[in-house]
């Protein structure tokens, strides 16, 4: 059987496209864009989940696959990608912050590790949110909802010289505010309940000078963090079901999909 050549170059151009933007949500997106996983590995899921999308899309007219709009649609499908896998980081961007706030209120800020995906020194409670924010993450099908989104993104913007606009890099920009609300909103009863603590050591001051409050607040701020901790912890689901619903329906906007 005979391809004319020119048929080959659509074919290979459609590939091409779609492949980029599946390879830029990946190689942003919560739990599978970190260093952790493969660079094979996720080349090799692109590579599963273009061949998967490409043989239902209407073909690419009119866009010949060497030249400089070729380039122009390249680029908007990184901007997609991206854009897609980038809202699911600020999802769990919120938990890490949640954390840290935590861990400077209670006196666990000095233990600290390597985040593995990002190569920055964080605490280790805000380590331990973004453990949980990732396991939650993975057990209710985001990763495979995300994927669902990608798919329905190339009805909603087909593939061409069309792309994201101002509108939607604005709600992108202003999510960082949602991302500082969810974290403060998750971590307001540690602050208020360790500002009590930090209360009650004021008054041990004046009322007895003569003990040494911060050889002694130290220990009891870390013993009382552990402890609300322990108690704050039941509200975790409940801020991450809350967060993932507002993430979800930014990506549905900015993907211009009925959800």
């Amino acid at each position: 059987m005979n391809i004319a050549a020119d048929i080959a170059i659509q074919w290979l151009g459609e590939y091409l496209w779609a492949l980029t933007r599946v390879s830029a949500m990946l190689m942003t997106m919560a739990s599978f864009g970190g260093n952790s996983v493969p660079v094979r590995v996720r080349m090799a899921m692109a590579a599963a989940l273009t061949f998967a999308v490409v043989p239902v899309l209407p073909p690419v007219e009119g866009i010949p696959l060497f030249s400089f709009q070729s380039v122009i649609v390249v680029l908007q499908q990184v901007v997609i990608g991206g854009a897609l896998g980038f809202v699911s980081q600020l999802l769990m961007q919120t938990f890490v912050v949640a954390g840290q706030v935590l861990a400077m209120q209670t006196s666990l800020g000095f233990a600290s590790m390597v985040d593995p995906s990002s190569g920055q020194s964080t605490p280790v409670v805000g380590q331990f949110y973004l453990l949980l924010a990732t396991l939650l993450f993975l057990v209710i099908d985001g990763h495979l909802q995300l994927i669902t989104l990608l798919a329905m993104s190339f009805e909603s913007i087909p593939i061409g010289m069309e792309g994201l606009g101002a509108m939607d890099f604005q709600l992108l920009a202003g999510w960082y505010s949602q991302l500082f609300l969810a974290a403060l909103a998750m971590a307001m009863s540690s602050i208020v309940a360790m500002l009590l603590v930090n209360f009650s050591f004021g008054i041990m001051t004046r009322a007895a000078p003569q003990l040494n409050i911060f050889s002694i607040g130290f220990a009891v701020s870390m013993l009382f963090g552990l402890l609300i901790l322990w108690l704050t912890i039941g509200g975790f689901l409940t801020h991450f079901e809350r967060q993932w619903i507002n993430a979800r329906g930014l990506g549905c906007t900015i993907l211009q999909i009925g959800c």
